[in-house]
């Protein structure tokens, strides 16, 4: 019987103990928390098959999975090392900053393989009551393995397997400058964002009140766990304080540019990005896989979006995601629909203009 030990129930690791049972139920999951309601909570919901105090409790693990806060990891990686582990273990983490756990994993004995995980899907809900098996569906997976042989990252993809993300494998240098970029500084401005509008409407409380759209879009990482990300900054501070401070400059010129009425500079500056940010996409990225969208207006009425759903269910039409878009004042709305291909995209977007659906595509 495989083993697998994971240190941390909070959502991310609560979501890989109920995707590893999906995939095979008689795989034995033990788990440790510092939270004793988590543990309890996971073996009366039968995520778990049993609940320990410690990761001394780890020593029998075919797999040891690490998923707690980047410094508790790094804490672990020298416990474990400390232990006397079964031979051929492998150990991984969920850890969002990569250099300083790979330096950590160094000090393991030789025995077991370590092997460096990041899935790039969350939720601003925590805890083990928010995990869920399909979290990390069609999401990117990262993998950090300088030292670890491929027979070993395709043992734990097949652990991994019923998650169904997209692996991606990467220096640690790589990870922590890619993620620092697109996740780490945009929860910063993120949050930033949200202190300076709450010091701005202090004296009148129906300002906030009234944020929607695109300021919730754009704020609403910053509901994510704080523990977690003051753990984040303190495991990637350089790089991070780097892209801040260029960031910074981005703001500084558009500032100088409205106080003079630089209208050329203005205009570039919207310009510019939107360029870059409509070339997101697979086929402008050197073919990586992606997500292709339809944006159909729908009245707001009760019913309305179940209809859209219950039609390509129907049709057996995949839906990876879909969102409200709150950015207009029209009667009608915006339904963003996401699916895995341009096959699924097509197929929608013919059969809800049978049915009479205003649909836009955007390529």
């Amino acid at each position: 019987m495989t083993e697998v030990f994971i240190n941390g129930l909070g959502l991310i690791g609560s979501s890989l103990a109920q995707a590893i049972k999906q995939k095979d139920s008689q795989i034995k999951i033990v788990a440790a928390d510092l939270n004793q309601h988590a543990l309890e909570y996971a073996k009366k919901q039968k995520i778990i098959d049993e609940a320990v105090g410690s990761l001394r409790n780890a020593a029998t693990a075919d797999f040891i999975i690490l998923a707690t806060p980047v410094d508790q990891i790094i804490k672990s990686l020298h416990q474990l090392s400390k232990l006397s582990l079964k031979p051929g273990t492998i150990i991984t983490d969920v850890g969002s900053t990569k250099q300083q756990i790979v330096a950590a994993a160094k000090t393991l004995p030789t025995q077991v393989t370590f092997i460096s995980g990041h899935p790039m899907a969350g939720s601003h809900k925590t805890g083990v009551t928010a995990g869920r098996a399909n979290l990390f569906e069609n999401a990117f997976y990262f993998i950090v393995a300088p030292n670890a042989s491929q027979v070993a990252i395709v043992k734990l993809q097949n652990l991994l397997q019923q998650l169904h993300v997209k692996w991606l494998e990467l220096t640690p240098e790589q990870h922590d400058r890619l993620v620092g970029q697109i996740s780490h500084l945009p929860h910063i401005i993120a949050a930033a964002l949200v202190n300076q509008t709450q010091q701005a409407f202090i004296n009148s409380p129906l300002g906030m009140r009234m944020a929607a759209g695109g300021f919730k879009s754009i704020t609403r990482i910053a509901a994510a766990d704080p523990t977690m990300w003051s753990a984040i900054f303190q495991t990637n501070a350089t790089i991070i304080a780097d892209q801040l401070r260029a960031y910074q400059a981005e703001l500084t010129k558009i500032r100088q540019a409205i106080l003079v009425a630089d209208q050329k500079t203005i205009y570039n500056f919207f310009a510019s990005a939107k360029v870059s940010r409509d070339q997101l996409g697979p086929e402008k990225i050197g073919g990586l896989p992606g997500f292709y969208d339809l944006f159909i207006n729908i009245p707001d009425r009760v019913g309305s979006i179940a209809d859209v759903t219950r039609i390509l269910a129907v049709k057996k039409i995949n839906l990876v995601n879909l969102h409200i878009l709150e950015i207009r004042e029209e009667i009608d709305g915006i339904l963003q629909l996401t699916f895995m291909n341009e096959k699924s995209r097509a197929a929608a977007k013919k059969i809800l203009n049978e049915q009479h659906y205003q649909v836009i595509t955007r390529k």
